[in-house]
């Protein structure tokens, strides 16, 4: 399991510059995915060999200048509640403001590490402007440009050695399990509740009401798992963070200690840019995935078609990565709840298959030789030999001559082959080629 770094401060410091940067330093992982534009405020790095989850609080800032104040005072203290280490960013530009003040006071109450960082220092002369920051009393600092990288690798050292080691009881657990995530308000607790008949989970049409990771063990169709469900208890005067972002940062955790996702949507809602961003998040943490499209009982004028047109519109917002079981429940009637958790076991035995080598090259290299890569610059691509890699989510390596000449159609053109003759529904799968 990865850490959570949040990044805070004002707007229109660089904060989104400086994600992005990190970001893009995992491009092998990330791929050019439809929709990851749409997941800008969240994502995957690494740095020294130690991965980490990092989310940028900037975008969720809304409204008039009357509450912009109030607004970043609960991302951050949101952040600070949730994430393993904090980079406060500011600009040397302007310097000190006062909602820089504002935050820094929140900052200096904490225990967690704090890494104080000033953006646009991209001469010699900014730095010693850099020093007015000292009277935020977060002590020493880090000037960096994040439109050039400048400073970033020095940062990057000490946050990853602030880091908390990584946490491996949850691995000697043994049972699968399933994460329920999706936005506030959207079912998830009443959908535990129904699985296991009672009221476990605190259920309110409060949106925000579901508070901290709970596990419940269950057994269904003679497998063994644990359920995770994004909830618990919280008091309606305490419930009053931006909602996106406390669905964010909760699932977050949910989906990177889970083997499989359960998304639930609200049909009533539809299946919308929170949701979305939660179903790339759990796609990019390689885990397995399967849509719940929930309250289906409140959908009034079903027409003979509605199922297909919703079911079509969730597929063509998640292009290419469309071999994903959806499912139509009602939490309240009950209606294919256990037809839900079936799904969820087929796919953690999907997401868990192996296949023998001797199977795979016997399979994967007729269908290779009868439409090989295109060539390239009158070069032709010769595949040789493939397998699996013994990871724990499907990962393929594929042996050729010239691997700097397959491109992206091709590796998905492999991934849909995979696909079909293994059976791989509802798991991101990852096709490498390399030298032989």
């Amino acid at each position: 399991m990865s850490s959570i770094v949040a990044i805070v401060g004002r707007p229109n410091v660089g904060k989104s510059t400086f994600f992005n940067r990190l970001i893009q330093r995992r491009d092998a992982i990330v791929d050019s995915v439809s929709g990851v534009t749409r997941d800008r405020h969240y994502g995957k790095s690494e740095w020294n060999g130690r991965e980490f989850s990092l989310i940028d609080t900037g975008g969720y800032v809304v409204g008039s200048d009357d509450i912009f104040e109030s607004e970043i005072d609960k991302q951050v203290e949101l952040a600070i509640e949730e994430a393993d280490a904090i980079v406060f960013m500011v600009d040397v530009e302007t310097g000190v403001t006062g909602m820089d003040e504002d935050v820094a006071h929140l900052l200096r109450k904490v225990k967690k590490p704090v890494f104080l960082a000033i953006n646009k220092v991209d001469n010699a002369m900014r730095i010693n402007d850099a020093v007015e920051f000292y009277s935020l009393g977060l002590g020493e600092y880090y000037t960096i440009a994040s439109i050039n990288g400048s400073g970033t690798g020095e940062l990057l050292d000490a946050l990853v050695k602030a880091l908390p080691e990584e946490d491996t009881t949850r691995e000697e657990e043994n049972l699968p399990r399933f994460a329920v995530v999706g936005r506030p308000n959207a079912g998830k607790s009443s959908f535990i509740n129904a699985l296991i008949g009672e009221e476990r989970n605190i259920v309110t049409d409060i949106a925000g009401t579901t508070r901290d990771a709970i596990d419940t063990k269950y057994n269904r169709f003679g497998f063994d798992f644990n359920l995770v469900d994004t909830a618990g208890i919280r008091r309606k005067s305490k419930v009053k963070e931006d909602l996106e972002f406390y669905s964010v940062m909760r699932s977050v955790r949910a989906i990177e200690h889970s083997d499989v996702c359960l998304v639930v949507v609200d049909a009533t809602r539809g299946f919308d840019a929170q949701v979305q961003n939660i179903f790339w998040l759990a796609e990019r943490n390689r885990k397995g995935i399967v849509i719940l499209v929930n309250k289906w009982d409140l959908i009034g004028d079903k027409a003979t078609n509605t199922v297909k047109e919703f079911e079509a519109h969730i597929r063509k917002q998640i292009e290419p990565f469309t071999n994903v079981p959806i499912v139509f429940i009602s939490s309240l009637t009950k209606q294919r709840i256990f037809k839900a958790i079936e799904t969820a076991v087929m796919v953690y035995e999907n997401r868990s298959k192996k296949i023998k080598t001797s199977v795979m090259n016997e399979i994967m290299l007729p269908i290779i030789e009868n439409y090989p890569p295109p060539a390239l610059k009158g070069k032709f691509v010769k595949i040789k030999y493939c397998m699996q890699l013994p990871t724990p989510q499907p990962q393929f390596v594929f042996f050729c001559n010239l691997p700097q000449y397959v491109k992206d159609p091709y590796k998905r053109y492999v991934e849909n082959q995979l696909r079909k003759e293994f059976d791989y529904t509802g798991v991101p799968i990852s096709v490498y080629f390399r030298k032989k």
